[in-house]
């Protein structure tokens, strides 16, 4: 395998790479996940002591 035929082989494994991870990103979604919708706040917020104003 001559230089010249080397170089394209990796050009061209680069852009087959390039390629799949693109059309990966710009495809639509194939994920299954449910929606789930609103999900309602329960609780309150924890105080931090660990801040404390002095003053």
């Amino acid at each position: 395998m001559s230089t010249f035929d080397k170089i394209r082989q990796a050009t061209e494994n680069t852009i087959h790479y390039l390629w799949g991870g693109l059309s990966r990103i710009f495809s639509p979604t194939d994920d299954e996940y449910p929606s789930t919708g609103v999900q309602p706040y329960e609780g309150d917020p924890a105080t931090d002591k660990r801040h404390r104003r002095h003053g």
